[in-house]
């Protein structure tokens, strides 16, 4: 029976789901399993007829077989990819090979499934596909937060803490004195001295980086002074050190504190009197360097325990630019993810161009410990892996995903019976609350069972949903507890926190 137009103008039109295969059986068999959820199922029986089919009206969910008659799953799947960048794609295989495991995931399907089915496993794909398709298409309206051009120095953020940081950078840019960056591993002291050197008078001249810490400590004079031909074993040739090479410009000693106190006092000799002399070497070499240092260790306590230099720690110290935690910059990580985004679309190193609102908020409660060098590395790990060209939260890590989230909260007051709270019981009178028995599990289950019964809601379903959430609220969100609870994995647990909606 037709519906009344007002029924069909307020009725939520249903996900359109494509089965392509060229076994009819298949083509029924899903479709029957489908259609259990009311979702609209379109049929192709060759990858060519699905390929129209999504390129004239894309459904919301493509299920695709791999291997058929005429073009294979795989070619369609690339096809359909191209055509559509954001299309969702299950494909259905009979043979789980690493090949096709790989291949399907190289081309961008959400996931795959081995026949025969497990209907339920066919509805839970199909739920959790649709709902990556719904958080894509919710972020269709992100726009850009920042321009690369807004950026330039690669330095990102408008805090007040990194406005300290730029009004600094440009009171030394006109001076050749020394400077010390100071900071947390990963905060972007590099990228400060870099951006010295830039606006410096010497910015037409080299600029080195030397990463103290990486250079054994029986290299590192070699490397930074050079040495003469025959001065060591091995020394088959002279060679010119990064001071020399870096002559009228700007050498970045980064990771100081790790330098041995042999190599201060040579440091030290060049800020004094401007010269060096190469290992084996006799004669002194005049050098015009500016010298950059930084470190994210504790000089000051170093000193105390003469592991570093007194003199040198004042020759270097002469103007400090500490760089705050990411934690501290409050606001910048938008602006930092939208830089990092922007990066890796204009590398060309991924498809990602926007990122999900529900991620972003992740992303920004997230506290950060290795700091903005983190930050870039999960980016780049999460647009890898995003299946389209948003970020959503299921992508990122689960330390991300699990960091300060909000906790459900139950009802205040029982709803209605037909929703989807516990039917609150009846109060007991205090005359009959102190002569009832203790409630045991059976009562417990007999009453569950009789109210939850009536809802016609899935029972175990409801039940299992109830119990996380109380278990959550009372470990205080910790997932390894609460999971220890519960008795499943932390991978289950996060699983089944996204099946029922619970934000964590």
């Amino acid at each position: 029976m037709p519906e009344t137009s007002s029924t069909a103008a307020s009725a939520p039109k249903s996900p359109t789901i494509l089965v392509i295969d060229d076994d009819p059986e298949v083509r029924y068999s899903l479709a029957r399993v489908l259609s259990s959820r009311n979702y609209q199922i379109l049929e192709a029986s060759s990858g060519e007829q699905g390929i129209a089919i999504v390129k004239k009206s894309p459904p919301a969910l493509v299920f695709l077989d791999v291997r058929m008659g005429g073009m294979s799953g795989i070619e369609a799947l690339q096809h359909i990819r191209s055509a559509n960048p954001q299309q969702m794609v299950i494909l259905m295989t009979a043979f789980g090979t690493a090949q096709t495991a790989i291949e399907a995931m190289k081309y961008g399907a959400f996931d795959y499934i081995m026949k025969p089915f497990d209907p339920q496993k066919v509805l839970t794909l199909a739920e959790n596909a649709l709902k990556t398709h719904a958080d894509i298409r919710a972020a269709s309206d992100y726009k850009p937060i920042i321009t690369n051009d807004d950026f330039k120095e690669g330095i990102v953020g408008s805090s007040q803490p990194m406005q300290d940081v730029f009004k600094i950078i440009g009171q030394v840019t006109a001076s050749d004195v020394t400077v010390m960056i100071t900071g947390e591993s990963g905060t972007g002291k590099e990228l400060v001295a870099r951006s010295i050197w830039k606006h410096s008078h010497r910015s037409n001249k080299p600029f080195i980086a030397v990463n103290c810490a990486a250079i054994p400590e029986n290299l590192i004079e070699s490397e930074l002074f050079g040495h003469e031909k025959g001065s060591f074993t091995g020394a088959m040739n002279q060679r010119i050190g990064k001071f020399e090479l870096c002559d009228g410009g700007t050498i970045f000693l980064d990771e100081i504190g790790d330098m041995a106190l042999a190599t201060q006092t040579k440091i030290l000799r060049v800020l004094q009197q401007g010269e060096i002399q190469r290992v084996g070497g006799a004669e002194t070499i005049k050098i015009d360097v500016r010298i950059l240092a930084a470190t994210n260790k504790d000089l000051e306590a170093m000193i105390r325990e003469k592991t570093f230099r007194e003199d040198l720690y004042y020759r270097l110290n002469v103007v400090r630019i500490l760089m705050p935690a990411l934690r501290d910059r409050e606001g910048d990580v938008p602006q930092l993810v939208d830089y990092c985004v922007q990066n890796l679309a204009r590398q060309k190193k991924t498809r990602v161009r926007k990122v999900a609102p529900e991620a972003m908020a992740a992303l920004t409660r997230y506290r950060w410990p290795g700091n903005v060098r983190e930050l870039e590395n999960i980016i780049y790990r999460s647009a890898v892996i995003a299946q389209g060209d948003t970020i959503l939260l299921k992508d990122l890590p689960h330390e991300v995903r699990d960091a300060g989230a909000a906790l459900p909260q139950p009802a205040a007051t029982p709803p209605p019976a037909s929703a989807s709270a516990l039917p609150a019981p009846a109060p007991i009178p205090a005359a009959q609350e102190r002569a009832a028995p203790p409630l045991t599990i059976e009562h417990a289950l007999d009453f569950l069972h009789e109210n939850l019964s009536q809802t016609g809601e899935p029972i175990l379903a409801r039940l299992e949903r109830e119990m996380i959430m109380r278990v959550m609220k009372a470990e205080g969100g910790n997932t390894v507890r609460t999971s220890e609870k519960l008795g499943i994995t932390r991978a289950t647990l996060r699983k089944r926190l996204d099946e029922y909606g619970l934000k964590n």
